[in-house]
């Protein structure tokens, strides 16, 4: 079949494309030759990023520090570390107090802002003890800010109210979460150092705890007074690899599969001597979101032991059943259902 002229016409047209291109190409290329060796002839400095893309430098993309390493492949990681140390300050302080009163033994307990019934049952049973053989005992609340407001009144003026009736509260202005806990914890350790020169001993109990000050007090007279700290202490605790529990920890983030020695965050005690290097060690460890087992970290680092108490019933993690009175004036800490439950048991504890 012939061509007709319209399609000679088309055919023509694109075949001289390709020469035209060819051209062009060969131009280009010449150009470029000719533009590098006058530069070089010329010694142009070209700036550092012209040849160079804008994006991730190596040190975004893998971050590695003792506890384990955040990479491109799992972006999620970042989730389980913490910002601490970071620039957090006492919106509420009790600044003199400790100094003044030269405890032998300052009582931690971090809380929720919201959480009034607690710190008011715990003022009303084992925070009355203040004097215990012989010995100068102080109580503290530690409170980070409040996502939840109460609409009748404010939870911030709440606690002021507290503050200045008690003066007990601490209050900073981190969030206070669960996966804050670390940070409530590293500023505990910062707080007692700047405030408690003259204080031999320490103990972080959560607000659920039952505490017999007594029994605490009369172990701590007998105990080591220098980098040392007892409570339950887990030795060898396997990684929980499971996305749905609460305390998961993937790989990425810490890749042993059994965590060092730690004392369980529910109540552990510690000479005063410790939290300035426990804060030391955080330089160089990325704090995660299971405050105990970064406080295990630290304590690994710096190379001092946990050390187990006189004998294994001391600090108990489940009550025992059945039970009779006598079984709390034998512990140390027990952990409870709640705040009303301490109540129950602080008016029927004793043999």
């Amino acid at each position: 079949m012939r061509e007709t002229s319209a399609f000679k016409h088309e055919k023509t047209k694109w075949t001289r494309a390709p020469r035209l291109m060819s051209f062009m190409t060969l131009f280009l290329m010449m150009g470029s030759f000719m533009l590098i060796f006058c530069s070089s002839s010329l010694k142009v400095s070209w700036p550092l990023n012209f040849w160079t893309s804008s994006g991730p430098s190596q040190s975004d993309l893998h971050m590695t520090t003792s506890v384990g390493t955040i990479s491109p492949a799992n972006p999620s990681a970042s989730e389980f570390f913490v910002e601490y140390p970071g620039k957090y300050s006492f919106i509420l302080d009790e600044p003199n107090r400790c100094q003044q009163e030269s405890p032998f033994l300052v009582l931690m307990t971090p809380v929720a802002p919201q959480n009034r019934e607690a710190r008011d049952v715990i003022r009303n049973t084992w925070g009355t003890e203040t004097t215990v053989l012989g010995q100068m005992v102080s109580h503290y609340f530690l409170l980070g800010l409040s996502k939840v407001e109460d609409r009748a009144e404010p939870i911030k003026e709440q606690v002021l109210q507290e503050s200045q009736r008690h003066h007990d509260i601490l209050l900073s202005n981190f969030l206070d979460t669960y996966n804050n806990l670390t940070i409530k914890t590293m500023l505990m350790f910062e707080w007692l150092i700047s405030h408690c020169p003259n204080t031999s001993y320490a103990m972080k109990v959560d607000s659920d705890m039952f505490l017999n000050v007594h029994n605490l007090v009369d172990m701590l007279l007998k105990a080591p007074r220098h980098l040392y700290m007892t409570g339950v202490v887990e030795r060898g605790a396997a990684v929980l690899r499971d996305h749905n529990s609460k305390w998961y920890m993937p790989v990425s983030v810490f890749p042993e599969s059994r965590y060092p020695p730690y004392a369980l965050g529910m109540g552990y005690v510690f000479s005063l001597d410790l939290p300035q290097r426990i804060l030391g060690a955080s330089a160089h460890i990325k704090a995660v979101y299971i405050e105990d087992v970064y406080v295990g970290l630290c304590m690994r680092h710096i190379g001092i032991s946990l050390t187990d108490p006189p004998h294994g019933g001391l600090f108990r993690v489940k009550i025992p059943h059945p039970t009779s009175n006598c079984y709390w004036t034998s512990v140390i800490t027990t952990i409870l259902q709640n705040s009303k439950q301490l109540s129950r048991v602080w008016g029927t504890s004793g043999c």
